[in-house]
């Protein structure tokens, strides 16, 4: 029967690749990579980086799917990840049957952690659901971006007593809660952290964290927002993509 890894490489330092990680790869025969398009080539070459660097001398079958289009305005969001997840299903069903044979092992090597905003788990149960390829699948976590955020602002993700929220900038724009006390915002097109400019709130953000890219700015919200709208708008600009994230927290001194 075929088995899948899903694999967990972090946010981009190939230092931050656990060791489960590296074994997990080189018991791989086959490397199925998502192809995001030109604006985001940097990604892919990031990943043959990870295999020149992690697998050395062993061969490399590399398959490239190409990213399944997605609506980014529907009228109705969930209707539209599950009619992007069911074309997904499809198109990762397809490769995995066309490329693999019964008695391997392939990998699908997903940025940060497979448990964390990524859709790999859930296409591999529908495929496994829908029955008609037969493989079993594995995950293997990897350090995320939030964690790796934090790390490098050199602050914890909650405070004493306190919990901690992890959502998107779709959610984030209904507000901040007043039981909210520390936020983790990720995919944020909006620059959502800007209405909340007026209230004490210390941010902490960071765009390509763990890459040479890396770009962090922390401080009060109020002082801050403005540099990091222009900092998102120069990085769009010269790279075409951005991927970043920010921990707001309510009060208290930020780390600058």
């Amino acid at each position: 029967m075929r088995r899948i890894l899903i694999i967990g490489i972090g946010p981009g330092d190939p230092d931050q690749i656990s060791i489960q990680a590296i074994k997990a790869m080189r018991s791989a025969d086959a490397f199925f990579v998502i192809d995001k398009g030109i604006e985001k080539i940097d990604l892919l070459q990031a990943r043959h980086d990870i295999f020149t660097r992690h697998l050395q001398d062993l061969p490399v079958r590399i398959v490239e799917i190409e990213e399944v289009e997605r609506d980014r305005n529907p009228t109705g969001y969930r209707e539209a990840v599950d009619a992007w997840h069911e074309a997904r299903r499809q198109t990762f069903e397809s490769h995995i049957s066309d490329n693999l044979q019964s008695h391997e092992c392939g990998a699908f090597l997903v940025w940060g952690d497979p448990s964390l905003y990524d859709s790999t788990i859930r296409i591999l149960d529908q495929i496994v659901a829908a029955g008609s390829l037969q493989l079993t699948y594995e995950v293997i976590p990897g350090i995320s971006s939030i964690q790796a955020l934090a790390a490098k602002h050199k602050t914890t993700l909650n405070r004493i007593g306190q919990s901690i929220e992890i959502t998107t900038g779709r959610k984030m724009a209904e507000g901040f809660a007043d039981n909210m006390d520390s936020v983790v915002v990720m995919l944020d097109a909006e620059n959502t952290y800007k209405r909340f400019a007026d209230q004490d709130i210390d941010i902490y953000w960071g765009a390509y964290v763990g890459t040479p890219d890396e770009i962090l700015v922390s401080g009060k919200l109020k002082d801050v927002a403005d540099d990091i709208e222009r900092i998102r708008a120069d990085a769009r600009r010269a790279n075409g993509w951005i991927m970043d994230s920010y921990l707001m927290r309510r009060g208290g001194d930020a780390k600058i």
